[in-house]
């Protein structure tokens, strides 16, 4: 394993752990308010990471992916929570905010991470690992949210779509899930996802987290 990648997983690995385990225990939790304790019963409303990590999305894909790829492209997921989409008290809204929850939780980070990037320029602190840590948190989270609300089932996007589209269309677009992931992964090989989707979305909510610091610098003498 050569030198720039072992420096890239050092940066990247604490931002990814946390978006991902952050990610998915949101939507168990959500879920769980709203009347499914199905995540909470199987012990996936936990920050534990292990709980989360799946081996082969999680670590081989990526890495096979950043090799084959010559680090042009990288791909992964974690094991998706378990929600009984049924059991929800409102099953066409709450799936919604089941749904949002996981990119919530991204986007919150997304501030968090900016906010330590801020923290650590007004210290003056010039340690290089600890500054693109905090630039890559908030880029990781800003980029697992704009993916994930792409409107194609599984993703979460997708069930927010289903939720505000009238019952037939919701229908025809949940007949789309199990073969949503290879439409992605398709539309992702072809970079339609890339220029036409992730592009504007994580612009724009990387407008909202400067939108939210915006009050914090103006505190900053």
């Amino acid at each position: 394993m050569d030198s720039s990648l072992i420096q890239i997983v050092a940066v990247y690995a604490l931002p990814v752990l946390f978006a991902i385990t952050l990610h998915e225990a949101a939507h168990g939790y959500v879920a769980k308010h709203f009347g499914d304790n199905t995540a909470y019963m199987l012990g996936r409303v936990s920050l534990n990471p292990i709980r989360h990590i799946d081996p082969i999305g999680t670590i081989a894909v990526p890495l096979i992916l950043y090799f084959a790829t010559s680090g042009q492209f990288v791909f992964g997921y974690a094991k998706p929570v378990p929600v009984a989409f049924g059991h929800l008290r409102n099953p066409r809204w709450h799936s919604m905010w089941v749904a949002l929850a996981g990119p919530g939780a991204n986007l919150i980070q997304a501030f968090g991470w900016a906010l330590i990037a801020l923290v650590l320029a007004l210290a003056q602190v010039n340690e290089p690992f600890f500054t693109q840590m905090a630039r890559a948190g908030v880029l990781v989270n800003l980029v697992v949210a704009a993916f994930n609300l792409f409107p194609i089932p599984p993703l979460d996007g997708g069930r927010v779509l289903s939720a505000l589209l009238p019952q037939r269309m919701a229908y025809a677009l949940s007949r789309v899930e199990p073969y949503g992931i290879f439409i992605v992964l398709a539309l992702v090989a072809a970079g339609v996802i890339t220029q036409v989707w992730m592009r504007p979305v994580i612009g724009l909510l990387s407008s909202l987290v400067q939108l939210l610091l915006t009050p914090i610098l103006a505190l900053v003498p």
